[in-house]
């Protein structure tokens, strides 16, 4: 194949990806106190050698309570952003990738164990649990304590977690902010009917459920650097009838893109138990194409993209702009390497690598220059 599509520059505000390959943010419960630790220097480092054109740092709580486990990483603080700082430091010696950041609160999903020890809600009163947040005091599971539905002033308190954390974000140096709207956390619960039983300017109508979230975008994209992207990962449907689904979606990305949003990350589910997921290869793909069909702002796809072909094909047909790549970066870390020697492409890769280029493919890798 010549001149693939995946490996085309993009250009989305100040942020220059050298293909379409983003690697998704990926929790990997290795904090200590919301600080990042030798692990992410280790993580984010491989990625940041994989020829991919944007990297995007794992859900980062806006504030402790936000934090999906007691392991999450944070930005809410000094020493969260100093080990953050550290990490970037070593990353960025050796990678030119851009890097983005998804600024997060998990809401009612919080105060829960790491996923290898079980993944379970950790009672309030329990070692490495608290009491969450939520829209309406209703839980995740029947079993779950139930969290605190926020009043005005717990409104106000997590809409300036996110925008401190969106300018400790820009005083690091990050090169676009993600706002994690999917899922089943905080922003998402707000959007989605079956978690959101309020019956003030906040719940209700589709109108009032956006609020919040709206709001939330609005007063980062005031807070972080005006050529620097904001963007939103969102659940195009929660997999159960009555719940958020793809007609929303669509309306609130129009919203988005009014706000100046750069670019829409469509995801889906996470909010309840009962989701019925028809997961398979391209099972998210038709949401992307739903919103890429209603906004002229950049959509990334996601979910279940493993193959070269395939991933050339989402982007080719215009489903849409970009495709990001999670567990398989996690599985196989060289993954756009791969792709560019299967579909024609070329990627960078350090000094130190150059030598192991397979001998049929002496045009696969560019000279990286950090």
């Amino acid at each position: 194949m010549s001149n693939p599509v995946l490996f085309s520059p993009f250009r989305v505000g100040a942020v220059e990806r050298r293909n379409r390959i983003v690697i998704a943010p990926m929790c990997q419960y290795s904090a200590e106190d919301g600080r990042m630790t030798d692990w992410h220097v280790i993580h984010l480092g491989q990625l940041a050698l994989s020829g991919a054109g944007l990297l995007t740092i794992e859900a980062t709580a806006v504030e402790p309570e936000g934090r999906i486990t007691y392991a999450d990483v944070g930005l809410y603080d000094d020493a969260t952003e100093a080990a953050m700082a550290r990490t970037l430091e070593s990353v960025r010696r050796w990678s030119d990738m851009p890097v983005a950041i998804q600024l997060a609160h998990a809401g009612r999903k919080a105060s829960t164990e790491k996923p290898w020890l079980g993944g379970g809600q950790i009672a309030p009163d329990r070692p490495g649990g608290w009491r969450t947040i939520a829209p309406s005091s209703v839980p995740f599971a029947e079993a779950e304590a139930a969290p605190v539905a926020l009043d005005a002033d717990g409104l106000r308190r997590v809409r300036e977690a996110f925008v401190a954390a969106a300018k400790r974000a820009a005083r690091l140096g990050l090169d676009a902010v993600q706002l994690h709207g999917a899922h089943g956390y905080l922003l998402h619960q707000f959007l989605s009917p079956l978690s959101n039983r309020r019956d003030d300017a906040y719940g209700g109508s589709l109108e009032n459920r956006m609020r919040f979230p709206l709001e939330v975008f609005e007063a980062v994209r005031a807070a972080f650097p005006a050529e620097k992207p904001v963007t939103m990962r969102v659940s195009g449907t929660d997999w159960v009838e009555g719940g958020w689904d793809a007609e929303q979606t669509v309306a609130f990305a129009r919203e988005l893109e009014k706000r100046g949003c750069a670019t829409i990350h469509v995801s889906s589910g996470g909010l309840h138990p009962a989701q019925a997921i028809p997961a398979g290869p391209n099972y998210q793909v038709p949401l992307a194409r739903a919103v890429k069909q209603a906004v002229s702002i950049p959509v990334i796809a996601v979910g279940l993209i493993t193959g070269y072909e395939q991933a050339e094909a989402i982007v080719a047909t215009g489903d849409a702009d970009l495709v990001a790549l999670a567990r398989t970066m996690l599985y196989d870390p060289r993954w756009p390497w791969h792709a560019a020697a299967a579909l024609g492409g070329r990627v960078r890769a350090p000094d130190q690598y150059l030598r192991c280029q397979p001998s049929q493919f002496r045009d696969l890798f560019l000279r990286d220059q950090p």
